[in-house]
């Protein structure tokens, strides 16, 4: 039996008015199912509607054809059942971490006690490793921080599907990477619905299931929906050495560097918008050729000379 999906994007597009008249095509005819529990990344260059992808989940935004479909029903607007996490940490800054954290929590259950609403919103800020800076505001914070208590506001609300807009792109990078880590972690014991946008390529490797490619706007569309290959069980420090880490790099760096300027116009034969392919890279690594002799070695070994 068919698994029944739990966001269901169907046919849905975004156009514009263009200057002159007419309308400018930014995607159309987008159809992609995501099931309950997934992580599901987007890639593509910009211009091609990812963040308007997701401003369409949020509520924030209308599709100008097609719905979206969460947990069988339409989308017609923002919904606490499903949680935001920007680029920006957009904190109230004459509140506490707990008062911002609490803010969001009230507001999901205006009924319960204060008692209860401060625990939940202790729980969260625990689990994002913020315990013992409760009472700080967003000044006294640093930028990981802050985003830290947006995170933890997102997910104190116990969502239905966190969306995540490139949240960790202005941080640096060892900040990113511990963030990273958190969200994964929480999101793999919790087993959250996540889709996320990003244009860096090893964070989706790192985070998802399922990673989207967008070809180029305008008229975008989505061209392939990659299947992770990778242990869902990951550990950051030996990723790059599972035999299928550099196909699945090398198969989405491809993409987003020769192929997504051409498959708009000119996709492979028998490709259906509909059903986009779904494709599973696991192929060997290739092997380098090696200059000196002409003779190929695998990459492993490539590595380990002293004059590549």
């Amino acid at each position: 039996m068919t698994t029944p999906r739990f966001i269901s994007m169907e046919g849905i597009a975004r156009r514009y008015p263009a200057p002159g008249g007419g309308r400018t095509t930014i995607f159309e005819d987008l159809w992609l199912p995501v099931q309950r529990g997934e992580f599901v990344c987007v890639i593509g260059h910009s211009g091609c509607g990812k963040t308007t992808v997701l401003n369409i989940l949020a509520g924030l935004d209308s599709p100008s054809e097609g719905t979206v479909i969460v947990d069988g029903q339409a989308i017609s607007g923002p919904s606490l059942d499903r949680a935001v996490i920007f680029q920006g940490h957009a904190l109230l800054p004459w509140r506490s971490v707990l008062g911002n954290v609490t803010f969001a929590v009230r507001s999901r259950w205006p009924d319960k006690p204060r008692e209860w609403v401060e625990a939940q919103a202790r729980r969260f800020i625990a689990l994002v490793g913020l315990a013992g800076a409760e009472r700080k505001r967003p000044a006294e914070l640093s930028g990981g921080m802050k985003q830290r208590v947006g995170i933890a506001r997102a997910l104190s609300i116990e969502p239905k599907i966190l969306l995540m807009d490139e949240p960790f792109s202005a941080l640096d990078a060892l900040t990113r990477g511990t963030l990273q880590d958190e969200v994964r972690r929480i999101c793999l014991d919790t087993g959250q619905t996540t889709f996320m946008i990003t244009h860096d390529v090893d964070e989706a490797m790192y985070l998802a299931d399922r990673i989207v490619l967008m070809t180029n706007g305008p008229g975008a569309c989505i061209a392939e929906i990659v299947e992770n290959p990778l242990p869902r069980e990951r550990d950051r420090t030996d990723l790059h050495r599972h035999p299928h880490y550099y196909t699945l790099r090398n198969h989405l760096l491809d993409f987003l560097v020769t192929r997504s300027r051409t498959f708009r116009d000119s996709p492979p034969p028998g490709y259906d918008r509909r059903h986009p392919p779904v494709v599973r890279p696991g192929a060997a690594p290739q092997p380098v050729p090696v200059p000196e002799t002409g003779d190929t070695l695998p990459l492993a070994q490539f590595a380990n000379r002293r004059h590549p």
